[in-house]
């Protein structure tokens, strides 16, 4: 999550993040997740998509995103103090944007 005071014009407060997931458009994705502490959810509901993550369990689904933008969700378990203050990003992004985005984080 991006401090409120690190915040841009146009970002959202609780709901931007530092680091996106990214992943190509028209590509089947699947989403390997667990959790390291308590229950966690990964909720993306403009994806219509949520994921229960547990600890010592792995959970997968797949989705397959046919436009671009960003998709904002959040952990929709009650699963803490700082529960409220976990946002999930996912940008989708033409091919060969991905590739160069990939190509960006390999260096």
């Amino acid at each position: 999550m991006i401090p409120e005071s690190d915040l841009e014009l146009g970002q959202f407060r609780l709901l931007d993040v530092d680091n996106k997931m990214v992943v190509p458009v028209d590509t089947h994705i699947r989403l390997i997740v667990t959790a390291n502490d308590v229950l966690h959810s990964f909720a993306v509901p403009s994806l219509g998509m949520k994921l229960d993550c547990t600890p010592g369990r792995l959970n997968q689904a797949s989705f397959l995103i046919d436009r671009t933008g960003i998709f904002y969700g959040q952990c929709s378990e009650i699963c803490g103090v700082w529960h409220g203050f976990m946002p999930i990003n996912v940008e989708a992004v033409s091919m060969p944007d991905y590739l160069s985005w990939l190509a960006s984080t390999a260096e």
